[in-house]
């Protein structure tokens, strides 16, 4: 078929067959929320400094034996890939809908505007809560904090048109190629299992390549009509089974079970955690073809509030964990404490009026429906 503007869309698809692949909607919505979780667990690891809050739990537990350590990095090791492969899924939908010149639109509403608004706004904010609330070191940011995603995102975006615009469809087989390319950029990163998060504004090389190949893998998936199968939830179990030799070797000085020095290590590490990656981002996909693949409220409820509050939520993270500290609150019950009430204040916001306005639909497509392949996933 021959797409808005006149440019030729991936694949032709009957108008009429419109669905809104309710799974991937509801998992991309848990998925940023996550973000809370992987957030509110920081202050209970020794980050050296790059939190600004530490809990005294953080210094008291070895590395080993915190098990906060275990939650962040399982969800850092996936949660950001698989937005970015559902975010390339969803623009390869949107692309066949609509052609190039839609995704521009899009492109303008849901990512531009939005970060133009948060540097205003929430990202002072966060600064400042960064700054320990002092309004006299303070000074424009210097990066978008937890709103690097719609800068990178808006990256890839271009990226995404740029190559579509040269003819490529994302169908040839050569494309599972992408599962074993993130392993390069990974051997660059940080000693964090999962990609590392962006520090400046500048774009970092090898995290924009690592989330570049993920987006490219969602178009591929798209492309190909690939269909999710409810068995692809064993590759969770799988991932778990990885995850603690992947940390074995990332914090061998940790651990104390691997001699950081020996040279196949920093290899056996980027290899382990592009395979925890893959495993734990298909298994999520399984699980959600099987607990949300009907349009069921409450996930798209999640589907619809999740960006709104992923937006909002990571000064008041660091106003809990602030408050924590200083009333010296057990760590554990501070921890689900933050996760809720920072949930549940911005839930609050969105049901009562934020939803019904433009800054509450800005972030999302989500009540767009979307467009599925010839052979819809399944």
């Amino acid at each position: 078929m021959t797409a808005k503007g006149g440019e030729s869309a991936g694949k032709d698809v009957n108008s009429d067959e419109v669905t809104r692949h309710h799974d991937l909607q509801a998992l991309r919505g848990v998925v940023l929320l996550l973000a809370v979780v992987l957030h509110a667990s920081s202050f209970l690891i020794p980050f050296f400094g790059f939190w600004p809050v530490t809990h005294p739990y953080a210094w008291e537990r070895e590395l080993s034996a915190n098990i906060y350590i275990y939650i962040l990095s399982a969800i850092n090791g996936f949660a950001m890939p698989l937005f970015f492969v559902l975010s390339g899924f969803f623009t390869a939908s949107r692309w066949q809908r609509g052609g190039l010149r839609e995704i521009g639109m899009d492109v303008v509403e849901l990512l531009v505007l939005p970060l133009l608004i948060g540097m205003f706004t929430i990202v002072p904010l966060t600064h400042w809560v960064f700054a320990g609330f002092d309004f006299k070191s303070f000074s424009w940011p210097e990066h978008f904090y937890h709103l690097w995603l719609f800068w990178y995102q808006l990256l890839i975006v271009a990226w995404f048109a740029t190559v579509a615009r040269l003819g490529l469809r994302f169908r040839h087989p050569l494309w599972w190629l992408l599962l074993l390319l993130p392993a390069v950029p990974q051997y660059f990163m940080g000693q964090t299992l999962g990609a590392d998060v962006p520090g400046e504004i500048t774009a970092a090389p090898a995290i924009l390549a690592y989330f570049l190949i993920c987006f490219f893998l969602g178009v591929f998936l798209h492309q190909r009509g690939i269909e999710i199968r409810r068995w692809w939830t064993a590759g969770l179990p799988l991932g778990l089974l990885v995850m603690p030799p992947t940390l074995a070797i990332l914090y061998a000085g940790s651990f104390g079970v691997i001699d950081p020095d020996e040279p196949w290590v920093p290899f056996a590490a980027a290899a382990l955690q592009v395979a925890y990656a893959w495993l734990a981002c298909f298994g999520m996909m399984g699980l959600f073809r099987w607990i949300a693949d009907r349009d069921r409220l409450w996930s798209r409820y999640v589907a619809d509030a999740a960006l709104w509050i992923y937006f909002g939520h990571l000064p008041l993270v660091i106003w809990g964990q602030t408050l924590a500290v200083e009333w010296s609150v057990d760590p554990h019950l501070a921890f689900v404490l933050i996760i809720l009430g920072v949930t549940g204040v911005l839930l609050a916001a969105y049901a009562g009026g934020i939803r019904h306005i433009w800054i509450g639909t800005f972030p999302c497509s989500n009540r767009s429906p979307l467009v599925p392949t010839r052979n819809p996933v399944r």
